[in-house]
């Protein structure tokens, strides 16, 4: 049996990136899957899922648009018969605006998606596994962005701050229901958000520098965060709530220097 053998995942940010990977690995230890995007690539993710011999469902919406946010957690239920893990990976970046260009629309806009967003899941997906009795696990993308800063933009790093909040916060208040709240903190991954820098290095030849900062000396794939969010929605992790785990190649173990440590 998989690690999520009969359970029911939902997925946000599913078209793309981490939420793909998770997607087809969460299929791939046996869960049945909403994959959920605002792209209609989420079709494209769930049609992967089935031609690797799983089973899942897609869905077009705004993740930080509450009705929808119930019809997923509803869709779950009715496809599938219940809602044990849902993971709000999605989100948008915003770039690297400078602070005093930026304006109340971009950082609303940014804070609506990748902080109401994920408080949305988490507000009725709970709801939902506390009327089934047994418990779930939630999983909340945020950032290295959201600890430390220079790893993002002032809205992007700090919807990230309140996402790590969220998950500490929520864990208490849903205390003595066995479900679980924890985030995950990736470091610079090759996804849709980072692609840009990723493909100007290789066009430079400088692609080993990518990542040079953090001792693991390179940036990371989708499928290492999916790795992370697979241990949080299994019972491995039965005993850990409340966290925020940086996925980062180390990056934020140290303090910034200058040049290399000495061997």
């Amino acid at each position: 049996m998989g690690r999520l053998e009969g359970r029911t995942a939902v997925i946000t940010g599913a078209g793309s990136g981490i939420g793909r990977a998770a997607s087809l690995l969460f299929a791939c230890e046996g869960a049945r899957v909403v994959c959920v995007d605002r792209a209609d690539t989420a079709v494209e993710t769930a049609e992967m899922v089935a031609k690797s011999g799983g089973k899942a469902v897609a869905m077009v919406g705004d993740a930080g648009d509450e009705a929808f946010v119930k019809d997923y957690v509803l869709r779950a239920q009715t496809e599938y018969g219940s809602l044990d893990v849902i993971w709000a990976n999605a989100g948008i970046s915003g770039g690297w605006v400078p602070l005093h260009d930026q304006t109340p629309e971009q950082w609303n806009e940014i804070l609506r998606i990748n902080l109401v967003g994920p408080f949305l899941a988490i507000k009725h997906a709970s709801l939902q596994m506390m009327k089934q009795g047994h418990g779930g696990s939630i999983i909340c993308t945020a950032s290295v962005a959201g600890l430390k800063a220079n790893a993002g933009g002032n809205p992007y790093s700090a919807s990230k701050a309140g996402v790590v909040s969220l998950v500490q916060t929520s864990s208490y208040s849903l205390t003595g229901t066995g479900i679980r709240v924890n985030a995950i903190c990736p470091g610079l991954i090759e996804t849709g958000m980072t692609r840009t820098t990723f493909e100007r290095a290789r066009e430079r030849g400088t692609s080993d520098k990518i990542g040079q900062i953090n001792p693991t000396q390179r940036g990371g794939q989708p499928h290492e965060i999916a790795a992370m969010g697979l241990f949080l929605a299994s019972d491995e992790a039965s005993y850990v709530n409340g966290q925020a785990f940086p996925v980062d190649g180390g990056l934020t173990a140290s303090m910034p220097f200058a040049g290399k440590l000495r061997k």
